[in-house]
């Protein structure tokens, strides 16, 4: 199997699990079969999109490559009308993103390498491109986007594309360590989610009994 091949396959399966993801939140919102879809569709390709418009490719793969728009429709249909044997909803959603963060992670990254965008460059896209499809889904489905809250999201798609890097520098962009790091990061979320890992955050005191503005007692 040749380094586009796998490429391709890895980023329809991230694509497949990202629409799963979408379209599984979704359905947990009640919405019909056209806001499944849309909802399925902007999750799973946001993010590529992104991708193709910085390193100039263009059009985007979503709309110049059937096989990403009709892997994505498919996977959201099939959610819609098999979600009743999907058990436990929101463990299904977080592990499915879990799974799209890592696979979108290592081929942003590497897209973005293959374009000879530098390394720090490809870093940021590579991390935007993992998160840009869940950002986009939980805009369209009313919550707080993952990335913005106390979780481990976007740290670890940003210690994922810094590990493909490496290996890119140095000549290791085979299946095993390609495979590897995006394991990296589906372990990393995956533990964050378990342990409740989380990044600091700013917190206010309540209002001062004297009137002062509580903003002078932040706490970082």
């Amino acid at each position: 199997m040749t380094t586009s091949t796998a490429l391709l396959l890895a980023d329809l399966t991230g694509v497949a699990v990202f629409a799963a993801s979408g379209a599984s939140a979704a359905v947990a919102k009640r919405l019909d079969l056209f806001g499944v879809a849309f909802v399925g569709f902007v999750a799973a390709l946001g993010g590529g999109i992104f991708r193709d418009l910085v390193i100039d490719e263009v059009p985007p793969l979503a709309f110049a490559d059937w096989r990403y728009a009709a892997t994505a429709a498919i996977t959201a249909l099939a959610v819609f009308w098999l979600h009743p044997q999907l058990a436990r909803l929101r463990t299904t959603v977080l592990v499915l993103d879990a799974a799209g963060l890592a696979l979108f992670t290592v081929t942003g990254t590497l897209k973005a390498l293959d374009a000879r965008v530098p390394a720090v460059g490809a870093c940021l896209i590579g991390m935007l491109t993992a998160i840009g499809g869940g950002l986009g889904r939980d805009l369209l489905t009313a919550e707080i986007p993952v990335v913005l809250r106390r979780e481990i999201y976007a740290l670890a798609a940003l210690a994922g594309s810094v590990l493909v890097v490496l290996l890119y520098v140095t000549g290791q962009t085979g299946p095993v360590p390609l495979t590897a790091a995006a394991a990296l990061v589906f372990g990393l979320r995956l533990i964050a989610l378990r342990r409740r890992w989380s990044a600091p955050v700013a917190t206010l005191r309540p209002p001062r009994a004297d009137g002062a503005d509580p903003r002078a007692d932040r706490e970082w």
